[in-house]
């Protein structure tokens, strides 16, 4: 997994790894704490179409339900059956093995916050 400063950054708290035309999204570790302790995550099928900013999953903690906004537009490539089987990997590794899904996507978005601009954002 790439720093965590050569990631790309959403308001909604999640995380893009762009290789070449796919991005692995995940949430940060801020939104993971912010949870509690995962216990259910519902991700999108391989293959559906996705478009950004709509909802395409959901992670259910103790203490609330969120909802997983695509970052991009593209078509799920790969959806990361073991955090359905294992939640607790969303909390315990965010940027390594709890990553959520990977999009093939065409164009990323300007929307898009450099580590520094999300840093700002958290307050971290």
């Amino acid at each position: 997994m790439a720093a965590e400063r050569d990631l790309k950054y959403t308001p909604e708290h999640e995380w893009l790894l762009v290789d070449g035309d796919v991005a692995t999204v995940g949430i940060t570790a801020y939104a993971a704490e912010k949870l509690g302790d995962v216990v259910f995550v519902e991700l999108p099928e391989e293959g559906s179409d996705v478009t950004a900013g709509r909802v395409v999953g959901e992670i259910e903690s103790t203490k609330s339900v969120g909802e997983l906004f695509a970052p991009v537009d593209g078509t799920v490539a790969e959806a990361n059956s073991a955090v359905v089987d294992a939640p607790e990997l969303v909390n315990s590794d965010p940027f390594g093995a709890g990553w959520l899904v990977k999009v093939r996507f065409t164009e990323l978005p300007d929307t898009l916050l450099s580590y520094d601009e999300y840093a700002a954002l958290t307050g971290e």
